[in-house]
């Protein structure tokens, strides 16, 4: 099974979201099934399939968790010393050229990516651009709607 690189903080998260769902959906999802079972025929009764949904719901996400936490390769960046270098995990602050539209972006693991929350992949055409590059320097992305050039105003380890 190969590596899948994960950041401290996104290994974290998936920690937390498989702790609630041991220790608090299982328990109730549990206790639903058995309410479910007091109410008579299981043939027709609507509570108890839709609490076995939840719960081979509940099952699978525990068990994808946890292989992927498993294969994780979890790096800390601030244990880096990347020498200002754009490296996975960090933090960039960018300047978009053509619209002067400043963005910043954390470059992490596939697993973890979320551009609502300014999360992107280590596999997107923007953190591939950046990969190796230094504060000042600019980058052109070759994105599906067409180049798009930045300058990288700041690269953060935390």
């Amino acid at each position: 099974m190969s590596t899948i690189p994960m950041t401290a903080i996104g290994a974290q998260r998936l920690r937390e979201e498989l702790t609630r769902l041991k220790s608090e959906d299982r328990p109730r999802i549990i206790q639903a099934i058995a309410e479910a079972r007091e109410h008579g025929d299981l043939k027709e009764n609507a509570e108890y399939h839709a609490a076995k949904e939840q719960q081979a719901f509940c099952e699978g996400r525990i068990a994808e968790l946890e292989a992927q936490l498993s294969s994780a390769q979890i790096i800390d960046v601030t244990k880096l010393n990347p020498g200002g270098k754009v490296v996975f995990g960090v933090t960039v602050d960018l300047l978009e050229l053509e619209t002067e539209k400043k963005v910043t972006y954390q470059i992490v693991g596939d697993l973890e990516a979320d551009i609502n929350q300014g999360r992107i992949s280590i596999s997107s055409p923007v953190a591939r651009a950046l990969i190796g590059k230094e504060e000042g320097d600019e980058v052109v992305v070759k994105a599906p709607v067409g180049d798009k050039e930045y300058e990288i105003v700041a690269v953060h380890y935390v």
